[in-house]
């Protein structure tokens, strides 16, 4: 497993055979330290995003804060040999949350095309400023990428949904465990649809390839990050739907035709907590096992340990 830890003890903590290590995927050639993370099912393969990220608050607005991305690209990182290397790196497009399909042999993605949109041909400083003047006009689309595990090699980016065509905006794709059913976020704009009251879950159902919102289990709230059971059969997400203020985790049964159920709160010992407690839960992940590892453990991997720095290397033959 793995999680990041932000501000001065930051890193990312990868756990393996009941032990934390402390790795800095950060140098000269990436923007940022490894973000959204996913691991590859056969290999001990990390995709991450590297983002630069920033907020922008509202004076006068229900959603309070936008989140942006100035730039982004996507990382491959060698858990073995503590390598990494860049899968896409462009200027003018955000790729970000990188997810494996089941077999390893697809990753699954999103990016915003500043192209088409904005006038590219300009300072970076010029660009920021029209990506948080028109952070409402940023359209994140759908896009996969084939991968041989054997050299390593990716393919040729394939657009699977086309979310710019229909001003609509997708974020964190998540392939079922059978592989027929990519599950994202849809909202209005932008990729960090935890603030926007837009946001419900869809599917593509990738044998039929047609898109569809899953409306039993969406609200008039934001309902975002979200994660599959190990069978298929449920999904796990954030939703803002009790106080529209903070974030929830709820399941939902996901049928065999690809319909979800209502949704209902994770259950707890006391009927109040949800209610009362003034923390958000975010990016909630269904596991069959506990966390083995101990909390002090992890405490002594982050604050007394200094992280070893990952080595860049080029992509293998892109």
């Amino acid at each position: 497993m793995l999680f990041h830890v932000r501000a001065s003890h930051g890193g990312t903590i990868i756990v393996h055979n009941g032990e934390a290590r402390k790795v800095i995927i950060k140098d000269s050639t990436i923007i940022t330290s490894g973000v959204y993370p996913s691991w590859h099912p056969t290999e001990r393969l990390v995709a991450f995003s590297t983002n630069k990220t920033g907020q922008t608050f509202h004076l006068f607005h229900s959603e309070k804060v936008e989140v942006l991305d100035e730039t982004s690209d996507l990382l491959l990182y060698d858990a073995e040999k503590n390598e990494v290397s860049h899968i896409l790196r462009t200027r003018d497009q955000l790729e970000t949350f990188p997810c494996w399909s089941p077999d390893g042999r697809k990753l699954f993605y999103v990016c915003a095309d500043l192209r088409r949109r904005m006038d590219t041909n300009v300072s970076d400083s010029l660009l920021l400023m029209q990506v948080v003047t028109k952070h409402d006009s940023l359209y994140y689309d759908l896009f996969s990428v084939d991968f041989d595990p054997a050299t390593r090699k990716f393919g040729t980016p394939k657009m699977e949904v086309d979310a710019f065509a229909r001003r609509k905006s997708l974020s964190v794709p998540r392939v079922s465990p059978d592989g027929r059913y990519v599950l994202y976020t849809q909202g209005n704009y932008g990729q960090f649809h935890i603030w926007h009251i837009s946001a419900d879950l869809w599917v593509k159902d990738l044998e039929k390839d047609s898109c569809y919102a899953l409306k039993a289990a969406n609200s008039p709230d934001p309902d975002s990050f979200h994660s599959w059971s190990s069978n298929g059969r449920w999904i796990a997400f954030s939703s803002r739907r009790m106080d529209k203020n903070y974030t929830r985790p709820f399941i939902a049964y996901f049928d065999r035709n690809g319909q979800a159920h209502k949704a209902f709160a994770l259950p707890q010992r006391d009927p109040e907590h949800n209610l009362l407690l003034l923390k958000s839960y975010n990016v909630p992940e269904l596991t069959r096992e506990a966390v083995k590892i101990s909390a002090e453990k992890l405490q002594d991997c982050i604050y007394n340990t200094d992280g070893d720095p990952a080595r860049y290397v080029p992509a293998a033959g892109n």
